[in-house]
Formats: structure tokens, C-alpha cells, sequence
């Protein structure tokens, strides 16, 4: 019988648990998956603490794999068995040998990219798309502020926005972080732990500020990234690493310069099949060009996903990390 990591009630590391699953056949629309690796995502801990709620309990956590498809349900016509395929979407169950997943949430993997690549970037290469690419579209010039420019999501669009001609700006904890964001697009990285950001931000961009801020740290980084945008700029809250963002008055953005706000997900920007394939294509494109590398900065088992957890909520880890079954 396959096994996944599992909880049955909300709270720490400690609550996963390995257990013994049944799978059992797809139905209509669903296609059967073995995964060959599964990503490690920060969504993965709001979804064991409670602050994004699972719809019951006992439920598999993970919302990022790939793998190969063992079995298909009645009327899935584009896929078959055997196919090499990827996903970051719900349903939640990803920490898992063997899942079903809808057919209608899972890509084609080209050759040239492999299961762990796929797994380390099929999530956050598509948060990357959909900040840079649609919810506010960077052009060549445009300065950008990007915060923990030494996680997944933040090594990923370090790189692409380069790619796109801006000047990026990153945030990091540490000089080793400073160095691994230096190394993936970043001109300007600010230590946090020692230099005020937004006064350094105010200082490269010669006092205009920024076109946009990427913000997935949340309550102790929001008012400050407001303070580095220019005029109409656009603040992205994307996480809240730190804890939620506490209630504000809104007409704070307009003495701060008529800016715009937004709290996106990459499941509203994919939830239309053909944004799906569109996003992942996309991904898939600038990362066999080389203009962006994925790189997994870590691998757990499956079976030690609670120290993955762990090290995550740490930040002792940097870039993509993944889980083998």
C-alpha cells in the first residue's frame, strides 16, 4: 500500500505523520500519478498550522509534484499512461508515493526537464510568471523590489526579471543569502538585519522608489514596502511569512502616492485551463533558453517532511528544496 505524509489536526511539524494510504482508480476526469518528486512550499505550512484551513481531517498536505501517470479515468483524452507530467494546483495531496489528480490541473513535462527539476519549480516558477509577467507586467527599466530574494520564489524571479530588463532589488537575511541572490539576477541586495531597507531602496533608485514591490513576507515588511514605491506604484502581497498584514486605513495608499495594492494567488491566475498551459509553457520556455536555472538547494524523503518543515519555518533553507518518495 503507498504511503503520505498526513495530519489530523492542525499545528507544528510534529503533526505529520507517514501513514499507509488507499488510492484506489481514477474516476472520470482524473488521471493516477507515481510521483518521482514532490516540491516543498510555504503554503504547505499555512495549510498544517490551520491559517489557510484543509476542507477535513485526516488530509495529505503538498500542493507541487511530478511524476508519471500509472492510470487514466474515463474521458481524459490528452493524457495517457506513461506520460511524464507536473502540477502545482489543488486539490491538496501531494506528499504522497501514489495521488489522483485531475487531468484538467496537470502539464506535460518536455524531455529536457526532469522530475526533481519540475517538482523545485512547477509552483514557484508559475508565482514567478503570474507577479512578473500579469500582475504588474515589469518592462525594461523598471526597478524592482523583491523580498527573501534567497527562497524559491525569490531565486526564480531574480533571474527572469533580469531576463525582462529590470533592475532588480532584492531583500535577504544573511551575507550567504546576499551572495546566492547576487548569483540569480539581483544588482542590489539589502541585508535586512542590519540595513533599513526602504532607505536603501530610496537610495539606488535615487529617491523615486520602485515600480513594484513583491512582498510574501506580510506584517513586518508591508509598511516599509509602501514607502519604497514611486508614485502609483504597485505593492504585491504575496505571503505572510511573518504573520498577516494587520488591518490598515486605506487612504494610507493615497497620501503614500495614489498606490495600488493587490493579495494575488497563483490559483486564481490559473484556474482557466488555458492560463494553466499558458503559465507553465512560459515556464518551461525561459528555463530550457538558460536565462533561468532552477537549482534544489535541498532534498528530504518523503518520510522526513517534518524536518523539512522545520528547516523551512528556520530559514535555514534557501532555494527550492524537494521531497522524494
Amino acid at each position: 500500500m503507498p504511503k503520505a505524509i498526513r495530519i489530523h489536526e492542525p499545528g507544528g511539524p510534529e503533526v505529520l505523520r507517514w501513514e499507509d494510504v488507499e488510492v484506489g482508480e481514477p474516476g472520470a476526469g482524473q488521471v493516477r500519478i507515481r510521483h518521482g518528486a514532490v516540491g516543498l512550499n510555504y503554503i504547505d505550512v499555512y495549510h498544517r498550522t490551520g491559517l489557510y484551513p484543509l476542507p477535513s481531517l485526516p488530509w495529505t498536505l503538498g500542493m507541487e509534484g511530478a511524476g508519471r501517470i500509472e492510470a487514466i479515468g474515463e474521458g481524459v483524452a490528452d493524457l495517457k499512461v506513461g506520460d511524464r507530467v507536473a502540477y502545482a494546483s489543488p486539490p491538496v495531496g501531494a506528499y504522497a508515493e501514489v495521488r489522483l489528480m485531475p487531468a484538467d490541473r496537470v502539464v506535460k513535462l518536455p524531455d529536457a526537464i526532469d522530475d526533481k527539476t519540475a517538482a523545485a519549480m512547477m509552483l514557484q516558477g508559475m508565482t514567478a510568471q503570474y507577479l512578473l509577467r500579469r500582475t504588474y507586467q515589469v518592462q525594461p527599466g523598471d526597478a524592482i523590489l523583491f523580498h527573501a530574494a534567497a527562497g524559491g520564489v525569490g531565486l526564480i524571479a531574480g533571474q527572469w526579471a533580469r531576463h525582462l530588463g529590470a533592475t532588480v532589488i532584492g531583500t535577504v537575511g544573511s551575507d550567504e543569502k546576499a551572495e546566492l541572490a547576487r548569483t540569480h539576477g539581483y544588482q542590489h541586495v539589502i541585508v535586512y538585519s542590519r540595513e533599513n531597507f526602504t532607505e536603501r531602496v530610496r537610495e539606488i533608485t535615487n529617491g523615486r522608489g520602485v515600480a513594484a514591490v513583491y512582498d510574501s513576507v506580510g506584517k513586518d515588511t508591508f509598511m516599509g514596502s509602501l514607502d519604497s514605491l514611486r508614485p502609483m506604484g504597485m505593492m504585491v502581497s504575496f505571503g505572510n511569512a511573518s504573520g498577516p498584514v494587520p488591518p490598515f486605513e486605506p487612504s494610507i495608499l493615497s497620501a503614500k502616492g495614489s498606490l495600488f495594492l493587490t493579495r494575488p494567488t497563483l490559483m486564481t491566475y490559473t484556474a482557466q485551463r488555458d492560463d494553466l498551459a499558458a503559465s507553465a509553457n512560459e515556464l518551461f520556455d525561459v528555463v530550457k533558453s538558460g536565462a533561468v536555472k532552477i537549482e534544489v538547494c535541498q532534498t528530504y524523503s518523503l518520510a522526513e517532511t517534518a524536518q523539512a518543515h522545520r528547516d523551512l519555518e528556520a530559514r535555514k533553507t534557501t532555494g527550492s528544496t524537494v521531497l522524494l518518495p
